[in-house]
């Protein structure tokens, strides 16, 4: 009778407790709809910022394409990083101590407030490389900052691959690149994309990195990876803080919020079309 007790608490309890956050997560939202909805329309999805202050008027279509730009960059360059020590450390270290060495490292970078990392891309990238408040410089600090993510994810997938499937391949005189790329790819190759895409979906919504090395005051649609960007998080950190148009902020925060929850419900639906 205790046991049935306890079971029912605690499955009481962790229904009240989504209920609590999806209602919560609701309110947000309800709430950001009903502050921004005047202004929210196709033409300020897809027009420039315009008026006086500018940004009080026009869109933020600027914006949202340097915000993509950056987090493509951020996610190719972090999961090169990512994957590559993921298959060193699962397949190649035999060391203890360098694993748990690389391990202390990844865990220290995951630790790292963004505006150090965004201070350590504007000494490193903007100022010693020159390379200036641009794409590519803010894109390679927002892969430094969720590198950790995706490294993590990609070894606890990998790890989880039957170790009979591999040491079969070994004691057939397989290598180790083939058994990788031909056995272990294939069979976590979603999970690993999703990763990386719920990886650049925090990369999207970081600000104080890309404050020191890449966004520019209503800067236009980037031309080049040397060229300075616009980035929503960045853009609404400035409507807030200049107080330039409160329901241009809101209605900037629910596009955000819209391109977020759709990168997640797409990373989770490849996920689970893999298994």
């Amino acid at each position: 009778m205790r046991r049935y007790a306890q079971g029912y608490f605690i499955k009481l309890w962790c229904v009240l407790s989504g209920i609590i956050v999806l209602s919560l997560i609701s309110y947000i939202i309800i709430y950001i709809i009903i502050n921004g909805i005047s202004v929210l329309n196709l033409s300020f999805i897809f027009d420039s910022p315009k008026g006086m202050p500018l940004g009080s008027e026009g869109g933020i279509y600027p914006a949202i394409i340097g915000s993509l730009y950056l987090t493509l960059i951020a996610c190719f360059f972090a999961s090169i990083l990512a994957i590559s020590t993921a298959i060193y450390l699962l397949f190649y270290c035999n060391s203890i101590k360098i694993s748990n060495l690389i391990h202390l490292v990844i865990g220290c970078i995951a630790g790292i407030p963004s505006i150090i990392i965004g201070m350590f891309g504007y000494t490193l990238l903007v100022y010693q490389l020159r390379l200036g408040r641009s794409l590519i410089a803010g894109g390679i600090t927002l892969g430094i900052m969720i590198f950790p993510v995706i490294e993590v994810k990609v070894e606890r997938i990998i790890s989880e691959i039957d170790s009979y499937i591999i040491s079969s391949s070994y004691a057939l005189g397989v290598s180790k690149t083939y058994t990788f790329f031909r056995l272990v790819l294939p069979a976590c190759k979603r999970d690993i994309i999703a990763s990386i895409a719920l990886a650049g979906s925090y990369a999207m919504g970081a600000t104080a990195p890309i404050i020191l090395t890449s966004a520019v005051m209503f800067a236009p649609t980037p031309k080049s990876l040397t060229s300075p960007v616009m980035a929503l998080p960045y853009h609404l950190y400035l409507l807030i803080s200049e107080s330039i148009s409160i329901q241009n902020a809101y209605a900037t925060t629910f596009v955000l919020i819209s391109i977020l929850l759709t990168i997640n419900i797409i990373a989770s639906l490849v996920a689970k079309t893999g298994r």
